[in-house]
């Protein structure tokens, strides 16, 4: 019996010692994997177990891009959302709209992000106001875009109060690590907000996010294979870093280097060749089911 288990641990580790994931391996996940939420890897290198679907619907938001299959997330997320839904409701102000958080599995996309990985990022439109269902299923190009892209500098006539309240109640709970915005929307913020300016610090300038802003959670406590980004400098971030985003690019005397991807931590390997991925998988690949059929051969010999 001892030969025959470490006959099939042997095959078992042959057929999996090289499996490099691609982004469309996790595409296939249509169900949250599986187990206790836990978050692994890194923001933009990882995956979670135990992912929970945010409501479509709840106190001050709306979930859209629902044909996306982009709404899952850490519990510390989903309440997270539901927080500040109740927030903005409680502050007379529209309906809030909540975009992509992650896959029921987390994992690297196809296109689009390169983070929103492990169920601890989402994507809030600075559109608000309650979508109908069918727009609501499939949002592209229905979102609102606050900066003048030619100019860098938010337009005026687009942009409100409602925006820098939205960003302001987002970025006050204690649970945010920082918030990505447009270099032109946190100048916009630098030179209006009036009061406590201490959640600036956590509004950081990023390429794009003109029409929406992507709130980012710290790790839970207890989560001991969750990778934590750097803290955020000290300070309202309002100063020369700022001021940097709006310089023409330098010419670089050194070539690019071609980006490599690095591999999946070990345990995101794992919930992709798990002999019990059929459960959230869209399909069991040929290999498990060899395995399978493997496997209870070597124990009817016994």
């Amino acid at each position: 019996m001892k030969g025959i288990l470490k006959t099939t641990l042997f095959l078992t580790a042959l057929l999996t010692s090289n499996v490099m994931a691609a982004p469309q391996d996790w595409q296939k996940i249509k169900r949250p994997v599986t187990g206790e939420p836990t978050p692994i890897g890194s923001y933009t290198n990882g995956c979670i177990i135990g992912a929970q679907a945010l409501p479509y619907k709840g106190d001050g938001y709306q979930v859209i891009r629902m044909n996306k299959n982009r709404y899952y997330g850490h519990p510390d997320m989903i309440k997270y959302l539901q927080r500040l839904g109740k927030k903005v409701k409680d502050a007379g102000m529209p309906t809030m709209l909540i975009g992509d958080i992650a896959m029921p599995g987390g994992g690297r996309f196809l296109t689009g992000h390169a983070s929103h990985q492990m169920g601890l990022d989402a994507d809030i439109w600075l559109r608000m106001g309650m979508m109908s269902d069918q727009d609501a299923l499939n949002s592209d190009g229905k979102g609102l875009l606050v900066v003048n892209r030619k100019v860098q500098r938010v337009d005026d006539s687009i942009w409100n109060g409602n925006h820098a309240e939205l960003i302001r109640l987002a970025a006050q709970d204690a649970q945010v690590s920082r918030i990505f915005v447009n270099p032109a929307i946190k100048l916009k913020l630098c030179q209006t907000v009036k009061g406590d300016r201490s959640w600036l610090q956590k509004i950081r300038p990023w390429f794009g996010h003109d029409s929406h802003f992507h709130v980012r959670l710290t790790c839970p406590p207890d989560a001991a294979y969750c990778e934590n980004q750097t803290p955020v400098v000290a300070g309202d971030g309002c100063g020369a870093e700022l001021y940097s985003w709006f310089e023409p690019k330098k010419p670089s005397a050194e070539p690019v280097k071609p980006k490599v991807t690095p591999p999946e931590p070990f345990l995101c390997q794992q919930v992709l060749t798990s002999p019990n991925r059929s459960e959230w998988l869209e399909e069991a690949g040929d290999k498990w089911n060899f395995l399978s059929k493997l496997s209870d051969y070597c124990f009817s010999l016994h």
